[in-house]
């Protein structure tokens, strides 16, 4: 990925608008940051209110449950945030960082002996599942699971048999907590409460569905272009060595530029109109961070990657009442890694590559790799002197 890939430069600088083809609909694409992040707040005319038809295209045979709290509106949706998000914000915590640290830190050992490295499935999905233990609270040997469920639960040929076997292992792990509640995410919710009652198995499962299907390719796609940016511009990393305070901003440049999820739909509850596309009340649009991050009317060269870019008003942790509740551990795991990579990383060599395209009757974008193959350089270990 040596160019950022913008499908929707000219339908956002001309209408503002694309529309999807999907089924039966024909699905209006809000393209402009304005117009995104306006869409992501007024809730009564884009609901998220639609078990299972928030993804495009929907996920009624992936999934039995509404995804929690993302596929609800408020004020109800305010409740059920609130009852997660001081778990969520743990990832900025020094100890929580610091494991974050440790197996990110063990990884890079196992990168840099091997004379190649395949990044996608060799590196970031290791990272993202053992990453995802920390936050769970629950020990590192699940992520062996995890890793076998591959880049995303539900996409692929075996997308619902592996949806089937998560809602299993979800359950298994809530029956678990039910006779031993304990302080991980499960435990969590199975003492929660939730206005005055405890929570139903099917909000459980709800809240836990959408922590391994919703962060999962985002974190390893992200991972792999960070990755893969090093590789095509060697002089990325040496950049960022300069100055440590960097890494922040590069984090969130590569959030931006690099957004795994193209859009994400709402449905409209009555009809309206979106930039001159009618759609029936019951239909949907989608909202699409992929252009919005991309739009030129907010972001100063918005085609180019700038590792020292502030601000970066990028939408890819979304916008409203349902940012992002793992954007704190997004942020943590990449900016650990990119401070990891300064300091243990010379360079990053490009062996072979295979991009990851998403084709839609709409558009075509790559979004990340579907292979990456590198070759990490360590540093040379700095030379002391003895002492006198």
């Amino acid at each position: 990925m040596s160019e950022i890939d913008d499908p929707f430069r000219e339908s956002r600088r001309t209408r503002g608008v694309v529309g999807l083809p999907s089924g039966d609909e024909v699905i209006p694409m809000i393209l402009r940051h304005e117009d995104v992040r306006k869409a992501a707040k007024d809730w009564h005319t884009f609901s998220s209110d639609a078990p299972r038809r928030v993804p495009i295209p929907s996920e009624e045979h992936l999934r039995s449950v509404r995804q929690l709290p993302l596929e609800i509106d408020p004020p109800a949706q305010t409740d059920y945030r609130k009852l997660v998000e001081p778990f969520f914000l743990r990832a900025r915590q020094p100890d929580f960082v610091a494991r974050i640290e440790d197996l990110t830190g063990r990884l890079l050992d196992d990168a840099l002996r091997r004379d190649t490295l395949e990044v996608v499935e060799g590196f970031a999905l290791p990272l993202q599942s053992k990453a995802l233990t920390v936050l769970l609270g629950v020990p590192e040997s699940e992520a062996d699971l995890f890793v076998g469920w591959g880049v995303h639960v539900f996409h692929g040929a075996r997308g619902v048999e592996q949806g089937a076997a998560l809602e299993r292992y979800l359950n298994e792990q809530f029956d678990r907590a039910a006779a031993d509640p304990g302080d991980d995410f499960y435990g969590l919710l199975t003492k929660a409460t939730f206005q005055g009652r405890r929570l139903t198995r099917e909000e459980m499962l709800g809240y836990a569905n959408i922590m391994f299907a919703g962060g999962r390719d985002t974190i390893i796609h992200s991972v792999a272009c960070a990755v893969g940016h090093f590789a095509e511009h060697p002089e990325s990393l040496a950049f960022l060595r300069e100055d440590p305070d960097r890494v922040v901003h590069a984090s969130e440049e590569f959030f931006r530029v690099f957004m795994p999820l193209t859009h994400i739909g709402r449905v409209c509850p009555v009809d309206t109109e979106v930039h001159g596309m009618p759609v029936k009340a019951g239909d949907r649009a989608t909202l699409c961070w992929a252009s919005a991050n991309l739009d030129e009317r907010v972001f100063a060269a918005a085609d180019e990657v700038r590792l020292d870019r502030a601000p970066n008003p990028h939408v890819s942790f979304g916008f409203g009442a349902h940012l992002c509740l793992g954007a704190a551990h997004a942020r943590t795991v990449m900016r650990v890694l990119l401070a990891l990579l300064c300091r243990r990383v010379e360079r990053v060599e490009l062996v072979t590559k295979r991009d990851r395209v998403e084709k839609t009757p709409a558009y075509e974008r790559r979004l990340g790799y579907d292979s990456l193959v590198v070759r990490m350089h360590p540093r040379a270990e700095p030379h002391h002197r003895p002492s006198r």
